[in-house]
């Protein structure tokens, strides 16, 4: 038995060993079961009960990728969902899978060298630059023959104007023949449309820096050359075959006695602008605006420096181009002026510009006249939009390649943009919402921390006193201790609200703005959005392009205490009639068309919401020389000041003060209720006569060399 379980023993172990089944390797679910469907963003919390795991152990994962802020409420993007995802073994997936493959516009390639030397000259577009009044819109006048800046609200440039026009001689190496031209544009000098003036540059393939010779460097002036030398380093590291933004400066108005030519060169040397004249590479060309001066020279090195840039595009294919400015016109709805840079745009054309797109219905130039068709370097007006493009967008033409048509597939198109620009809205109000929920975590903290260390503190304080006496007063002296810090915490949570409560008490000039083109519309907002301090804002409830409406005014209305402001509108009769009968409160309409005066009027509306200062003035003064002890009744006494009076009048039933000492410390305020001369009842009293006065109360504790002031509290409106 025994050998036999020997036996048996020592064969059962290795049997059993390998009569075992070898382990297998897991296998993965298929991708399918670990695909997650997820929203745009969600929180930490709820991605971990998608998941199916502790929120613990989310939170490690994150910390271990890097992540600082891994609070249950924080909001996470798709991106960085997936990300975490992948790295345990799972995959995302969009819910709306079908807006990834969406339609939309893209430009065509840009020319190889080959195909940009085949194909033919455009006119060079040329930006008109430089700081406000240094006559830019004079120039142009002059270039174009017409008279617009008499008409410029008060002599300002306040959109973009494009328009061409031929210069110089006819073009003999042109197969055409025709006459050669330039594409201009004037942007704004105000310092609040700097966003356009920007985007004007960005559009250019010259600039033309417009200074006065009797002004000289000014801020826009050096606004102009940062952004030109800007331009031209993006251009040498990104855009070398399309060659670089280069700069003219046309020093105008040489012809006053006041202008200084040498002394604006020199400073414009100082400015990093490298002229020809002290051995730079950059054309400077002394003209006049008003007389013509100069002006042929200048189109000279235009037309050079365009030669010499080979600007070259091709006139046919889908076009490409950017919005200048749109607004809606009576008549002609949504229109558009269009700068073409590329290809060729007809009438019954689809194109689309940012979320918007149209099917061309007409296209006129800078004179109102027709076209049919416009090619690169034109400035064309174009109307047909559905919805009003902004300005800035770059405008596509779209090609039906698989018959579906074009005007399906820009809709398509304009969709997909939509919904990113949704998404995009909606990842910056996540930026916000995580951003205040860090704020509030973080002062929750320091309150919790704060609480802690006063705890710490008094727990102590007890110990070191019960250490140390022991007994009775020990206990008094924790309990002092302890009183302490709970109305040390108690003040500080009254400051925590107070502070909370003026915060909350922020006065607010709800607006709603409306402006002639999408870009005023953009600079009117810039410069008004940051006026206001720490006691009044302007909040923007609405803005769009156009004359107001009845939608504005009911807007306002809605929102209450609203006003609704124009910039170069003007609001019909039948509107300011429906807001002055707005019901409970009229709605009040400001228009204005220069740019200055509508700011000026909002900081005026924002310095009415803030509550008067009170202001003490003095009406006079008088020296206490003595003071008597008059009996009035029986045993009744009360003291008397009598007084000299040294400024101004003293009146009867006036508010008055007592000052003491040098520091002129206030040690009574009230009224008068008697002023004598010798034993007269009198109104009042001038400089340099002597009188008794009585306070109100019978008060008496004044000394003499007292000082008496009769006073009275004047509000003063606020300024900011």
């Amino acid at each position: 038995m025994k050998s036999v379980g020997g036996t048996g023993g020592q064969k059962a172990r290795p049997e059993s060993k390998a009569g075992k089944p070898a382990a297998k390797a897991p296998v993965p679910p298929p991708k399918e079961d670990r695909e997650l469907p997820l929203p745009p963003f969600i929180t930490v919390n709820s991605l971990a009960k998608a998941m199916g795991i502790k929120m613990k152990t989310l939170q490690g994962k994150m910390t271990g990728l890097g992540h600082t802020d891994v609070r249950p409420d924080l909001l996470l993007s798709f991106e960085e969902a997936e990300v975490i995802l992948l790295e345990m073994d799972q995959f995302a997936v969009p819910m709306d899978a079908s807006s990834s493959q969406a339609f939309d516009v893209y430009p065509r390639p840009p020319l190889s060298d080959s195909e940009r030397a085949k194909a033919p000259l455009r006119p060079p577009i040329v930006t008109i630059m430089g700081h406000v009044d240094h006559g830019k819109t004079t120039l142009l006048d002059r270039l174009r023959s017409t008279s617009v800046a008499a008409g410029e609200a008060g002599g300002i440039t306040q959109h973009i104007g494009a328009f061409s026009v031929p210069v110089g001689k006819k073009a003999s190496s042109s197969s055409s023949g025709s006459q050669p031209r330039i594409t201009f544009l004037d942007t704004p000098g105000h310092a609040a449309f700097s966003a356009m003036r920007s985007r004007g540059a960005q559009l250019t393939d010259i600039v033309v820096l417009v200074v006065a010779a009797d002004d000289g460097v000014m801020p826009q002036t050096k606004e102009v050359i940062q952004v030109v030398d800007q331009l031209q380093s993006e251009s040498r590291s990104s855009r070398a075959s399309h060659g670089t933004v280069q700069l003219v400066v046309a020093l105008n108005k040489v012809d006053k006695p006041e202008a200084d030519v040498e002394k604006v060169k020199r400073d414009l040397l100082s400015a990093g602008v490298q002229l020809e004249d002290f051995g730079g590479d950059i054309p400077c060309v002394e003209i006049s605006g008003k007389t013509g001066q100069g002006l042929d020279r200048l189109e000279e090195t235009l037309l050079a420096l365009s030669e010499l840039a080979e600007l070259r595009s091709e006139a046919v294919g889908a076009v490409e181009g950017l919005i200048l400015e749109s607004r809606v016109e009576k008549g002609r709805g949504n229109t558009a002026t269009v700068l073409i840079k590329r290809g060729q745009v007809q009438v019954g054309d689809i194109i689309v510009a940012g979320t918007s797109f149209a099917k061309v219905k007409g296209l006129s130039d800078e004179g109102n006249r027709p076209q049919k068709s416009a090619g690169p370097g034109d400035a064309v007006l174009v109307m047909g939009w559905r919805s009003l493009p902004h300005a800035g967008d770059e405008v596509l033409g779209v090609v039906d390649q698989s018959g579906v048509g074009a005007e399906l597939l820009a809709k398509k198109a304009v969709e997909r943009r939509t919904r990113v620009e949704e998404q995009r809205k909606l990842s910056e109000d996540v930026v916000a919402v995580n951003e205040g929920r860090r704020i509030k975590a973080e002062e929750d903290e320091k309150r919790d921390r704060e609480a802690f260390e006063q705890r710490q503190r008094a727990r102590e304080a007890r110990m070191q006193q019960a250490a140390g006496q022991g007994g009775a007063n020990s206990a008094g002296t924790v309990d002092a201790v302890a009183a302490a810090a709970t109305e040390e915490k108690q003040n500080a949570e009254a400051e925590d609200e107070m502070g909370a409560e003026a915060r909350s008490k922020k006065q607010e000039l709800r607006l709603v703005v409306k402006a002639d083109f999408s870009g005023t519309v953009e600079a009117v907002l810039g410069a008004i959005s940051g006026i206001g301090n720490a006691d009044v804002c302007v909040k923007i409830v609405s803005s769009g392009v156009g004359e107001p409406n009845e939608g504005d005014i009911a807007m306002a209305q809605a929102v209450g205490k609203c006003e609704v402001i124009g910039f170069n509108v003007k609001p019909s009769k039948q509107i300011l009639n429906l807001a002055t009968k707005a019901h409970p409160t009229p709605v009040k309409v400001h228009c204005d068309s220069v740019i200055y005066r509508l700011m000026s009027h909002v900081s005026e509306q924002c310095a009415a919401l803030l509550a008067p200062t009170v202001e003490t003035r003095v009406n006079g003064e008088a020296v206490i020389a003595e003071v008597f002890n008059i009996n009035l009744k029986g045993r009744h006494f009360r003291n008397v000041a009598g007084c000299r009076v040294t400024n101004g009048v003293l009146s009867r039933n006036s508010q008055v003060r007592v000052l003491r000492g040098d520091e002129r410390k206030v040690i009574y305020e009230g009224k008068l209720d008697s002023l004598r001369q010798i034993k007269r009842e009198v109104e009042e009293m001038r400089k340099g006569t002597e009188c008794g006065l009585g306070f109100e109360g019978m008060w008496g504790a004044f000394e003499k060399g007292d000082i008496v002031q009769c006073i009275h509290n004047v509000e003063v409106p606020r300024k900011l």
